[in-house]
């Protein structure tokens, strides 16, 4: 099978890779990005990879990832890469690293955890117990939240 191109390069902006198989949508969520924002977004899924096996890849066109959000995709994708491009050529590249505290960009999945009540003005906060793979703590009711709970 001849190497091709699925989707074409950008000239500026991050391609994330190394994102597991099913799981672009999550990274979409954690970044706030629903396709109303006009800015070109390229979504792939399960693709073949040496490193995965399978993987997903998200190229968002005229966006550089901030270091709080290439942080907080670890939490979904903790094996994703960062790509920033400028001018069609990758000028950084780099790993997601589990932050050590998340705040306001979860809910706890414990329903009976204060942070769920509509009437408490509690943001929810999450601690990092564990890199690999990532295991956080709500820091309120004291449930843990694996890989894929955190969305």
């Amino acid at each position: 099978m001849s190497k091709e191109l699925i989707v074409s390069k950008i000239e500026n902006g991050t391609v994330i890779d190394h994102i597991p198989a099913g799981r672009a949508l999550a990274v979409l969520r954690v970044l706030g990005i629903t396709g109303k924002e006009g800015a070109r977004v390229a979504l792939v899924m399960n693709v073949e990879s040496k490193k995965l096996g399978r993987k997903d890849i998200v190229k968002i066109e005229g966006r550089e990832l901030t270091p709080e959000e290439v942080n907080i995709i670890s939490a979904v994708a903790p094996t994703a890469t960062i790509n920033i491009i400028r001018n069609f050529e990758v000028v950084r590249k780099f790993n997601v690293t589990p932050p050590e505290v998340i705040r306001g960009r979860f809910k706890c999945k414990n329903p009976t955890c204060i942070t769920n009540a509509p009437r408490e003005p509690v943001e929810p906060t999450f601690y990092l117990v564990r890199r690999e793979p990532p295991l956080f703590v709500c820091a309120y009711c004291g449930r843990y939240h694996e890989l894929g709970d955190l969305v």
